[in-house]
């Protein structure tokens, strides 16, 4: 595995940023689609049917994937002999996004189920919670770029 992984270490962080890429688009777009549900939808009829669908499929098909990619590579990667010094401060707050990342993404998964039961938030609220992934982005990233 020690030398498996430094060979393979391109293509594990392509593949991680690919992940990475297609998760953070779910969750940039999931809360967008509640603050429709919320304010255009009513339960039982249309337009509440094609929002129950378009959520139910990028949660199930493109979210929870990604985020199951994202894991592995990423997990590959800080296995890798040689890439994460943890005496330094940026594996420890991107470990912290990244665990930030995945509370939101289960959030949203319970979310899907409240608004299924007519029980989910006011469209301002997902509005206000859509700029979670973005702060935690911007963590994830300096800490990876600038290595704080």
């Amino acid at each position: 595995m020690n030398d498996f992984l430094p060979l393979a270490y391109p293509w594990i962080k392509a593949l991680h940023v690919m992940a990475v890429l297609s998760w953070m688009a779910g969750l940039f777009y999931l809360p967008r689609l509640f603050v429709y549900h919320a304010e255009r939808g009513h339960i039982g009829q249309e337009p509440a049917q094609s929002f129950q669908i378009m959520e139910d499929k990028l949660l199930r098909l493109i979210m929870n994937p990604a985020m199951i990619v994202t894991w592995i590579a990423g997990l590959a990667l800080v296995l890798t002999p040689g890439i994460v010094d943890w005496t330094m401060i940026w594996p420890w707050t991107k470990a912290a996004g990244v665990l930030g990342m995945t509370w939101f993404h289960m959030w949203l998964a319970g979310q899907r189920k409240a608004l299924l039961q007519g029980r989910g938030l006011s469209g301002r609220r997902y509005r206000m919670m859509n700029e979670v992934p973005t702060l935690l982005m911007v963590l994830i990233v300096l800490s990876v770029i600038v290595k704080f």
